[in-house]
């Protein structure tokens, strides 16, 4: 499922006393990540039947869905996570506050978000990120050189058996490293094109293996059309952090331009109340299901029309609310919890 999803929450950004010592590009990049969550998790939390079609439109949008999106956004929601992470303790430690207790602090609290959240959406990550920020503690003092090569080489490893779950630890740890590296703080646009043009090469092979097992019937419960579909999501989560990849190295190359930067701002809004804006993607799913009585009778590409509406009227409310508060409302309520002192919320 979509456990990963949960990602999120690497808000740690919002540590930073004065705004401009965001790292602006991660909540871009957090932005996008929960614009492709909302697509997988919908599934589930509304009970969608499978299209019983072949060549409907509805199974062109499921198979466009275990393409691009399903695998791909939490991914990046993990890898921020391991970021934010690094950034949090860092800057905790350079002002002289006990970074290591404001960060279990962190985490106690995102468990609790995460108990309340999985109530009611059984796939959700805040819980699993949270256990998860406490595997990765220790290697917050580990080399950058052994987090990049065991990061690495454990995701090979886990997403060669497309274990999802497991996908988790090695995600954050590369990010963890990319915190060491300092990639976001100093972004090459020479270095992000050569490895979004990797990484394109890269993620076209892999789909292009993936599509040939892509299932002409998917709503069939023969052995074979079953094997099949099998076969198809699990190339699918096996490519995954590759896909993710150039999704994130297209996105930093954009934003290089200001006319990007510009177009894009709404996004960045959005993903800087990414925990407000993850919780509320399944309070809205939930409160349109059970107001039009969708559950079970809603098709995937109904599911998409949901999903457009949600966005718009999450991307509003986070760019008005950011006009006025300093953080989301879920944030301020984090940061309450993790420095024991309340912070000022009017701008």
């Amino acid at each position: 499922m979509d456990h990963s999803h949960f990602h999120e929450h690497d808000h740690s950004q919002n540590h930073s006393q004065n705004q401009n010592n965001r790292i602006e590009a991660l909540d871009y990049l957090r932005g996008l990540a929960l614009m492709g969550i909302i697509l997988v998790n919908i599934g589930p939390l509304l009970g969608i039947l499978e299209p019983a079609s072949a060549h409907s439109l509805d199974a062109s949008y499921w198979r466009f869905l275990y393409l691009f999106v399903e695998g791909r956004f939490y991914t990046i929601f993990t890898f921020l996570f391991g970021v934010g992470f690094y950034i949090f303790l860092t800057r905790a430690n350079a002002k002289g506050k006990k970074g290591y207790r404001l960060f279990l602090r962190r985490m106690a609290a995102l468990f609790v978000f995460g108990l309340v959240h999985v109530q009611f959406h059984p796939g959700e990550a805040l819980g699993l990120y949270a256990v998860c920020g406490l595997i990765i503690l220790p290697f917050y003092k580990a080399s950058k050189i052994m987090n990049l090569v065991f990061g690495t080489l454990m995701l090979i490893a886990f997403a060669a058996f497309s274990i999802k779950i497991f996908m988790v630890v090695p995600l954050m740890l590369l990010g963890i490293a990319a915190g060491q590296y300092r990639v976001f703080e100093k972004l090459q646009p020479k270095k992000i094109a050569v490895f979004t043009g990797m990484m394109l090469a890269l993620s076209a092979a892999g789909l292009t293996v993936q599509a040939q097992y892509a299932p002409v019937q998917i709503g069939v419960a023969t052995e074979q059309a079953y094997l099949q579909k099998q076969h198809f999501i699990r190339t699918g989560i096996a490519i995954g952090p590759i896909v993710s990849a150039f999704y994130t190295g297209l996105l930093l190359l954009l934003l290089q331009r200001r006319l990007f930067q510009k177009l894009f701002s709404p996004l960045k809004d959005y993903g800087r109340m990414a925990l407000t804006n993850y919780i509320s993607q399944t309070v809205l799913i939930l409160f349109a299901g059970n107001l039009f009585d969708f559950d079970g009778r809603i098709s995937y590409l109904q599911s998409l029309y949901l999903c457009l509406i949600i966005y718009v009227l999450q991307f509003i409310f986070s760019t008005v609310w950011l006009r006025y508060f300093r953080y989301g409302p879920l944030e301020w309520i984090w940061r309450i919890s993790t420095y024991w002192k309340i912070p000022p919320m009017r701008r």
